[in-house]
C-alpha cells in the first residue's frame, strides 16, 4: 500500500458479484490501492449491478443480445471502459469469450478468475468435474484472458484440498473463500508494477517462494 495513483479498475461481471463485492471492500477499506471506475454487467438482472449501485459505483447494463456479433458486443464495452480511463479489466463471472478486439485495446490488461486449477478443468461446472475425476486437490487460477476458455497465462493460484464427502456445493464454497483471498491480491501487484509478463510465463517482482508442501490424503508418519 502506500501510493498515492490509484489503478483504475473496470469489473465484468454477469452474475451475484462476489468476486466483485470482495474487491469493493477492500478498496473500502484502504487495503487495495485501486479504484472501481466502472462495472458492466451483459445481464440486466445481475446482482453485480446492484452491489455496485448500493456502493455508490458507476454501472451499467451493455446487453450483448442487442448486438449482432461477439465484436461489435465488445467495441461497445471497450468504449465505456476507454470513457472511464480503465487501466485494467477484471473479469468477475463473466460469461462470455472476449474477442481479439477487445484484448487489442486493453493487451495485458484483461485478468479472470476461474475456479479450477488450470490448465485442469476449463470451462463450466468444474467442481462437478473434479468430483468425477477423483481429484484430491482442486483451488482457482487467476489468469490473464487471451481470447481462448480459460487458456490465459496464470499469474497466481490457491489450492484447496478436496474430502471423500464433499459436494459440488461444499467444494465450491472452499474455492470461493480462496478466490476472495487471490483476485485482490493480484490486483494489488498490477497496482504496484509488480506484474512481469514473458508470454506464458508471469512473475511477480519480488515475490516470496512458498515452503509448503501439500499432500492429500496425508503421509503417514
Amino acid at each position: 500500500m502506500g501510493s498515492n495513483k490509484k489503478l483504475k479498475l473496470a469489473v465484468l461481471a454477469s452474475g451475484g458479484g462476489t468476486n466483485l463485492q470482495s474487491i469493493i471492500d477492500q478498496c473500502q477499506r484502504g487495503t487495495l490501492d485501486a479504484e472501481i471506475t466502472l462495472v458492466i454487467s451483459n445481464n440486466p438482472g445481475a446482482g453485480a449491478l446492484e452491489r455496485a449501485e448500493q456502493a455508490g459505483i458507476n454501472n451499467t447494463c451493455i446487453n450483448h443480445r442487442e448486438f449482432k456479433s461477439r465484436e461489435e458486443f465488445d467495441l461497445a464495452v471497450v468504449a465505456a471502459l476507454q470513457e472511464t480511463g480503465t487501466e485494467l479489466v477484471v473479469l468477475a463471472g463473466f460469461m462470455r469469450i472476449i474477442s481479439k478486439v477487445f484484448l487489442h485495446a486493453f493487451s495485458h490488461r484483461v485478468i479472470n478468475i476461474h475456479p479450477a486449477l488450470l490448465p485442469a478443468f476449463p470451462g463450466l461446472h468444474v467442481q462437478q468435474k473434479a468430483l468425477e475425476y477423483g481429484a484430491k486437490f482442486a483451488g482457482c487460477t487467476v489468469h490473464l484472458v487471451d481470447g481462448g476458455v480459460d487458456t490465459g497465462p496464470i499469474i497466481a493460484q490457491a489450492v484447496v484440498p478436496i474430502f471423500a464427502d464433499d459436494s459440488e456445493e461444499t467444494l465450491a464454497a472452499r474455492i470461493l473463500e480462496q478466490e476472495h483471498k487471490i483476485y485482490p491480491q493480484v490486483i494489488q501487484w498490477f497496482a504496484e508494477g509488480r506484474v512481469l509478463i514473458n508470454k506464458r510465463q508471469v512473475q511477480i517482482e519480488n515475490g516470496k517462494k512458498i515452503a509448503a508442501t501439500l499432500i492429500n490424503p496425508p503421509v503417514q508418519q
